[in-house]
């Protein structure tokens, strides 16, 4: 292993509602392929641009926080859930402390002041993430607080556009190459390939819901975690 705060860090954000091994396969085929230190996983407290998870956020961090207690080079960032599932002292820190979005430009900010102005950070996003990049909260900031590596299907060239959008614009003039991320602390887009797989984490809950088994799509550390907690189900019967 690196020494801590050293090499090439990887930031893979998600509510991960629940974690599954899709998940794990993208962040361990983006350290082996982008040559990254490490891999810290942030689950979102209340994630922006899409509905409001179902497990609560402490049950999602400590799922992840069990999937990779025996996998070196991979850490959890807990900040965002603590700071969703702060208790309100008024109605006023309600507000402030529990209603706020989870926004990219938050995580990588605060990111960037823990990490410093010149190590190398690596936002990790999926195709389908990337080709939504323009609705996201002041997004062509991020680019200057890290690089974007796109995980993308084997034999599929990244497209986000017809190429006249801002993002396409943005993709031709700072696409590169997994060796460019270790050079400059942000701004490259480097896409990669993983391996294609077929989980989903709405499919899984489905799954959950109606009494059928989900090992091998999650952790064993998950699987037991939902079954102790009896997540995701419609009844405690299953």
């Amino acid at each position: 292993m690196s020494e801590p705060g050293a090499g090439v860090l990887g930031l893979f954000g998600g509510t991960f509602d629940p974690l599954h091994v899709a998940h794990l396969r993208l962040a361990l085929e983006a350290r082996e392929a982008l040559g990254l230190a490490e891999v810290c996983l942030i689950p979102a407290g209340k994630p922006a641009l899409r509905e409001a998870p179902q497990c609560a956020a402490a049950d999602r961090l400590a799922m992840v926080e069990r999937a990779l207690a025996d996998m070196p080079g991979f850490s959890v960032d807990a900040t965002e859930v603590r700071q969703a599932g702060i208790p309100p002292t008024s109605v006023a820190a309600g507000v402030a402390a529990s209603a706020t979005p989870s926004y990219t430009i938050d995580t990588l900010e605060r990111q960037r002041r823990l990490h410093g102005a010149q190590r190398p950070l690596v936002l990790l996003l999926g195709a389908d993430a990337f080709a939504r990049f323009e609705a996201w909260h002041r997004w062509r900031e991020l680019f200057g607080l890290a690089h974007i590596a796109v995980a993308t299907r084997p034999g599929h060239e990244l497209r986000v556009g017809a190429g006249e959008t801002a993002l396409d614009a943005e993709f031709a003039a700072r696409r590169g190459v997994a060796a460019d991320l270790a050079a400059a602390p942000a701004g490259r887009i480097v896409p990669f390939a993983i391996t294609a797989l077929e989980i989903s984490a709405s499919a899984i809950r489905r799954r959950l819901a109606a009494g059928l088994s989900v090992r091998y799509l999650v952790p064993e550390a998950v699987l037991d975690y939902i079954d102790s907690h009896q997540l995701y189900r419609t009844s405690h019967g299953h």
